[in-house]
């Protein structure tokens, strides 16, 4: 088996500093992840040619994830480039053209999509750093300003060489930017644009920092990600990667491999389709969310927990999945199907014997009373009990097929039921496999599996590309070959 690429980092840093700033926490992850550290305009070796407004600098960042082609990737956003990271990931949710395959966002001590919080005074001396005396833009900031910013940022002094960095950058750094994301880009607010991202998020801030410290970050940023993991690194200041650079290796890496890289693995070539001008944005924005690692610690929203947990185990009979040779963990159907009860959604319709399909599956589970404790075997005689309209509930008797008109629903759609008859279990479990196959049918790393690629069935633009070829077993020279998708080959 071919072995997978590494999962790709772009890495954003903060006001006044460069892509230096992540030199310390590259070589603490130990080439476990492809590194691109991008300067943004202004700052570092960047020009400010390209823009120096939020949307400018989304724009180059989209720009360089488009030419690298990364298709397992996470954003790293510091400070200013948190504000970026959020920007980016809104874009990349809703689809935009020439990238897919964002799995997660890191924050470090990130700036908010909404106004950040700034004492005013501090941002009038910080302003004043960058202009001379009558009013001119000087050609660099001093060396005393750059001395004030680094200690009033810190939790503690940074060792000589860290701060000779950042006071390198410091000193390089454009003065029309500085102004301009003094004066405008931290005071936009993208709440709008960036909304709320259901993306796996690590939001990480020092417990020494002021204005974007812990409190800051759980009510700014964790309202955009709501699904957020959050780890403060007491003692530290506002430059977390230059301070505690192991620490945040340390929490990147963990996050990947708890959360945002247990997805299974879509193939380049699947990506490469995906994210080209033969699918449609509509289209590319339902698979990135699709595509997302599930959350190992999510509550269940329709079910209790332990109807989530039996529908688990009857997922992993219906639709036995892995473990993956790759190491990613399964998709999570039964949450998935979890998520669509709660959000009532569904295939539009439901037999007339069963209640509406929420009420129906509390009662179906509730039957399976004791299944997650029985092993393969005893589970798989117990399916096909169910199957053959032979059941009895664990907790009671079942009324058997005379039992229907009872057990039903009533005309409003209410349930009048407090427990299913054998026949109602075969009606419901027919239903139920249908919604676990569906989950399981639509991320496209199944699609990748099974060879699907109709989803490629034409772009945005005025002339809509589609399929020439329709024969079976024809296949167009742009297709994915779908050859490598060994992520999805289970040990069973």
């Amino acid at each position: 088996m071919p072995s997978e690429p590494r999962p790709t980092l772009f890495l954003l840093h903060a006001l006044g500093t460069s892509r230096r700033e992540f030199d310390l926490v590259g070589a603490a992850l130990d080439g476990r992840f492809e590194m691109v550290q991008i300067d943004l305009a202004g700052f570092g070796d960047a020009s400010t040619s390209t823009g120096t407004t939020v949307e400018d600098m989304r724009t180059e960042v989209l720009e360089r994830i488009r030419r690298h082609g990364a298709t397992r990737w996470m954003l790293v956003g510091h400070s200013m480039g948190g504000k970026i990271a959020s920007a980016v990931a809104a874009r990349v949710m809703a689809g935009a053209p020439g990238v897919f395959g964002l799995a997660g966002v890191v924050l470090l001590a990130a700036s908010p999509p909404v106004p950040e919080p700034m004492d005013e005074d501090r941002r009038a001396e910080m302003l004043g750093w960058a202009r001379s005396t009558d009013g001119r833009l000087v050609d660099h900031l001093s060396a005393d300003a750059a001395r004030t910013f680094i200690d009033a940022n810190v939790g503690s002094p940074l060792d000589p060489a860290r701060d000779d960095s950042v006071r390198a950058d410091l000193l390089r750094a454009s003065p029309e930017a500085w102004t301009d994301w003094l004066t405008t880009g931290s005071r936009e607010d993208w709440s709008h644009d960036v909304g709320t991202l259901d993306v796996p998020a690590l939001i990480v801030a020092g417990g020494a920092d002021g204005d974007l410290g812990p409190d800051a970050q759980r009510s700014l940023n964790g309202a955009v990600y709501p699904g957020a993991r959050f780890l403060t690194l007491d003692g530290a200041g506002h430059l977390l990667p230059l301070e505690r650079p192991d620490e945040v290796a340390d929490a990147i890496a963990g996050f990947w491999d708890d959360v945002a890289g247990r997805a299974p693995i879509i193939p380049e070539d699947v990506v490469g389709t995906i994210a080209s001008g033969r699918t449609s944005a509509r289209t590319r924005s339902i698979l990135a969310a699709r595509a997302l690692a599930d959350d190992p610690d999510r509550a269940p929203e329709a079910l209790t927990t332990q109807q989530l947990a039996t529908l688990r185990a009857l997922a992993d009979r219906v639709v036995p999945q892995g473990p993956f040779a790759d190491g990613t963990a399964p998709i999570d159907i039964a949450a998935r199907v979890d998520a669509q009860l709660a959000a009532g959604a569904g295939d539009g319709w439901r037999n007339a014997m069963l209640p509406p399909d929420r009420d129906a599956y509390g009662l179906g589970l509730d039957a399976l009373a004791g299944f997650t404790e029985m092993t393969a075997e005893d589970q798989d005689a117990r399916i096909g009990e169910i199957v053959d309209s032979s059941f009895v509930p664990e907790h009671g008797d079942s009324a058997g097929a005379a039992g229907v008109e009872q057990h039903g629903a009533t005309d409003d759609g209410d349930s009048a039921s407090t427990v299913f008859s054998a026949a109602q279990m075969t009606i419901w479990f027919e239903d139920a496999r249908v919604d676990l196959v569906r989950q399981w049918l639509a991320h496209p790393a199944t699609m990748a599996r099974i060879g699907f690629d109709g989803f490629a069935n034409g772009g945005d633009g005025t002339r809509l590309q589609g399929f020439q070829l329709l024969g079976a077993d024809e296949k167009e020279g742009w297709e994915p070959r779908m050859e490598t998708a060994t992520s999805m080959e289970t040990t069973r």
